[in-house]
């Protein structure tokens, strides 16, 4: 009869717990901020390199999580960027003579837009002086053309000096030729008339894009990309109005005009929400020009007699947007990784070095000083930076996500205030981060309310067959909390292998699927090996009705198959979480803290026994970041945490029987957990066998 004493280990609650020393916090000395982007080095050379590089599709696609920092180091970067004025131009649009519905567009160095404008106002108004002259000699004259022709002669012959450009010699030739065939009939009733005359707006030049006197290049952020106002439009809706003006005038410019030169920053779910508009995008970045439709009522394909000549611009694009729309559009999208040669990914984390602490508080310092908060103390740090540790999930790391780090101090200055604190300590940070977690916690409260009535079945007691409690995490937004959730298991003779009802129903995800399958790899490794895997198993969410998928739930879905098949009880007062490979070797998970703080939660208000506890797997240690109720529940031996490496070590928690390991001969000693496994799965193949 083999020995039945094992070892199970259990956390201490020194190794449990986990914070910064203030004294160590009080001895580093703040990096001053200035702005700058902390722990972003990969993606902003990333960015460095896409900004400096002028060749064609040097576009860039940002990724990284919300909070990270995005926005900020893209408006930095750019904001460092220097061009000259000659690289940049003004777009103004003129009235077509001989084709009125066909308006010009002309180019013109930054800045020089305005002053063209300035002067065609002042030919415009000379034009209406001389008439109105010549209408205040007589009650009724035919205007004498050649005499307008040479009161603006001079200033045409200015205009076209300081605005050498073809296209614009052309239109002042075509304007000479308008007013010499003038012949309209006026009286002197008509004054007022001719000073505000539509007739005279056709000598109007219209700004679609001007740069003033900047010497730097463009940058645009635009937040409410629809096709009017990335493109421009025109508007046709005057166009069979009797006092309609010019065609030309209806043309308005978009965000890509006034980009031409600079820089462009759109949102990706944003551009991808409009029908349409990433393939007009992508077909501006490829032919660096624009195609104006007419608009209406708010459609942007209503026929319109107005084509302009396509405007020819020149931006470099930055996206911004997650890693699954990133991947989305290079693996399904040919053109994408012609446009966009350049990822810059966003960390979430950072390194937790002395540095990089340094840069940390002195962020802290400027988010105080430049919102004139409370000071913070050493211990109030200590605790920010415990709280941007938890944000990671990892000791060894900081959280990137200054925004949530930003929210954090300033509630807890608001709560220093209510505590009548003089300054932000640990306790104005604690109440803060209690209070955040109070008024985004009511989806959890109503779980927990309905386990406390009984209305949701689960044991936290004694012990059962087939049945294990799992531990799940729920994310509502910028709140995760972790919950039991019940996972049973049966088994009977069969060739059909394990049923994940989940799937069955349509409520199982790809990962869940693929972690069920691992588990009919798991029984074959370690029982099958000289005989058929034949069982009939069936493994189900309790009370579950939302999909269920990831695989941290493969450890649990695991215990409760193979106390199934051994029919041995396990405990239902420990609760489980790892996923599990082929080899039995627990793997970690990710929300650790939430799912033993979750389960914490519901043990102590039902009632702490002192033999509650979960099972972890033991690479999740370094990801341990406990609330401070929980680490002293296991300094007073009230609650427990075992983690684990095998399965094996896990069953023999929740057994309280040895695993046992096979022999020389390949046998497992007699009475242990797998060799009574092993037996029921042989059992279980004769009884399919008679069946056949």
């Amino acid at each position: 009869m083999p020995t039945l004493d094992f070892i199970i280990r259990e956390l201490t609650a020194k190794e449990a717990s986990f914070s910064f020393s203030s004294k160590y916090i009080a001895a580093i000395q703040p990096l001053p901020f200035h702005g700058e982007i902390i722990g972003q080095p990969r993606a902003m050379r990333a960015l460095k390199m896409a900004v400096e590089i002028p060749s064609k599709g040097y576009n860039m696609f940002v990724t990284g999580d919300s909070g990270t920092g995005r926005t900020t180091a893209v408006r930095h970067v750019l904001n460092g960027v220097r061009n000259s004025q000659t690289d940049l131009q003004d777009i103004v649009c003129i009235h077509n003579f001989t084709k009125p519905d066909r308006p010009r567009i002309i180019y013109l160095p930054a800045g020089r837009a305005v002053e063209l404008a300035s002067s065609m106002r002042a030919l415009t108004h000379e034009v209406q002086r001389c008439i109105i002259e010549q209408l205040e000699k007589g009650k009724k004259v035919k205007i004498d053309s050649e005499t307008v022709l040479s009161r603006i002669a001079p200033i045409v012959r200015e205009i076209a000096e300081t605005f050498p450009d073809e296209t614009l010699e052309k239109y002042l030739s075509e304007l000479q030729l308008d007013l010499r065939e003038f012949s309209y009939v006026f009286t002197g009733a008509e004054v007022e008339t001719i000073r505000n005359a539509q007739f005279f707006l056709r000598y109007t030049v219209h700004i679609l894009s001007e740069h003033g006197e900047s010497s730097q290049p463009p940058i645009v952020f635009e937040y409410h990309p629809t096709h009017a106002n990335l493109f421009g439009f025109i508007d046709s809706r005057s166009e069979n109005r009797d006092d309609a003006p010019p065609p030309f005038l209806s043309i308005h410019g978009g965000s890509l005009m006034e980009a031409s030169g600079g820089y462009i920053v759109l949102n990706a779910v944003d551009i991808l929400r409009e029908e349409n508009l990433w393939d007009q995008l992508k077909r501006v970045i490829s032919t660096g020009s624009i195609q104006l439709h007419s608009v209406a009522g708010g459609s942007s394909h209503l026929p319109s007699g107005i084509k302009p000549d396509p405007i020819n611009v020149r931006f470099k694009v930055i996206m911004i947007g997650d890693e699954e729309i990133y991947d989305e559009l290079y693996n399904r999208d040919p053109d994408f990784a012609k446009l966009f040669k350049v990822a810059a990914d966003f960390d979430y984390s950072m390194e937790v070095t002395e540095t990089n602490i340094a840069k940390y508080i002195g962020f802290i310092h400027k988010v105080i000083e430049d919102e004139s908060l409370l000071e913070i103390t050493s211990e109030g740090i200590a605790e920010v930076l415990r709280f941007a540790c938890g944000l990671a999930e990892q000791r060894e790391y900081l959280s990137t996500q200054f925004s949530r780090i930003a929210d954090t101090i300033r509630e807890a200055h608001y709560w220093a205030g209510q505590l009548s604190r003089p300054a932000i300590d640990d306790r104005a940070v604690l109440k803060a981060l209690e209070e955040r977690q109070y008024i985004s916690s009511l989806p959890e409260s109503k779980i927990v309310e309905q386990i406390l009535t009984g209305e949701t079945l689960i044991h936290l007691e004694g012990s059962q067959v087939g049945v294990a409690n799992a531990l799940a995490v729920l994310d509502r937004g910028n709140y995760s909390f972790g919950i039991p959730a019940v996972i049973s298991a049966t088994v009977a003779p069969g060739n059909e292998g394990i049923v994940n009802i989940e799937h069955e129903a349509g409520l199982s995800g790809e990962i869940h699927d693929k972690g069920l399958l691992i588990l009919e790899g798991y029984l074959r490794k370690m029982y099958a090996r000289n005989f058929p895997l034949s069982i009939y198993a069936g493994i189900c969410f309790e009370q579950s009705y939302v999909e269920v998928d990831g695989d941290s739930a493969s450890s649990s879905e695991l215990y409760a198959l193979l106390s199934a098949v051994g029919e041995i009880p396990i405990r239902q007062d420990v609760a489980v979480t790892g996923s599990v490979n082929q080899m039995g070797e627990v793997q970690p998970v990710g929300g650790i803290n939430e799912k033993i703080t979750g389960f914490f939660a519901i043990c102590r208000q039902m009632g702490l026994t002192g033999r509650q506890g979960v099972i972890i797997p033991k690479k999740n240690i370094r990801n341990l970041i406990l609330p401070k109720a929980v680490v002293q529940a296991i300094e007073e031996r009230k609650f427990h945490i075992y983690p684990v490496e095998t399965i094996d070590q896990g069953m023999e928690i929740l057994t309280q029987r040895q695993a046992g390991k096979r022999t020389q001969k390949g046998l497992f000693p007699v009475n242990t957990i797998n060799r009574i496994i092993e037996d029921r799965l042989k059992r279980l193949y004769d009884l399919s066998k008679q069946h056949q």
